[in-house]
């Protein structure tokens, strides 16, 4: 056993005193928190079941849905000629002329580096983007054309007339 003047005597004594103060601080600390969250929380609501929840509001009775005629309809869901048209046409919003004619030039370039053993069904689907976007620059640069109308296999001089009508236009179809 040490004695009463030793080092380990008073690291004996001195660690439980320590271990209170630590246990202390914490306590207070602990306390000190939920101190802070009951003074900055909201007030309590009273508890659901004791709340009285007003009665809902009586909605009037709605009328009967309007049906349309059969006769205004094809069973097949064709409208009848000579009915009233329900819905009017949605108008496609319209794209800037800029992109309109990057795409005109972008597919001009393509078509013609078609190579020869392209798929056929690739490069009618090039032609078909091909004339759409010319009927679209068309359209935005109020010039008339008949490309839709063609036959096929007069489609190609409508293509070409339409162009030099757009480049008429002012529009640069070539880089």
């Amino acid at each position: 056993m040490p004695s009463a003047g030793s080092v380990s005597a008073d690291v004996g004594t001195s660690l439980p005193l320590i271990a209170a103060v630590v246990l202390l601080l914490a306590a207070l600390v602990t306390l000190v928190v939920l101190l802070l969250r009951w003074a900055t929380s909201e007030p309590r609501q009273p508890a659901p079941e004791l709340v009285e929840e007003p009665p809902a509001p009586v909605e009037p009775p709605r009328p009967p849905a309007q049906r349309r005629p059969a006769a205004w309809h094809h069973p097949a869901g064709r409208r009848v000629p000579g009915a009233p048209v329900s819905q009017p046409i949605a108008v496609r919003p319209r794209r800037p002329l800029e992109r309109v004619a990057a795409d005109v030039r972008r597919l001009t370039r393509e078509l013609s580096m078609v190579p020869g053993g392209m798929p056929m069904a690739r490069r009618r689907g090039l032609l078909a983007a091909y004339d759409d976007v010319l009927i679209e620059a068309a359209e935005l640069l109020d010039v008339p054309n008949q490309l839709a109308t063609e036959p096929p296999g007069t489609r190609e001089l409508e293509r070409m007339r339409l162009l030099a009508m757009l480049e008429a236009a002012g529009l640069v179809v070539g880089d």
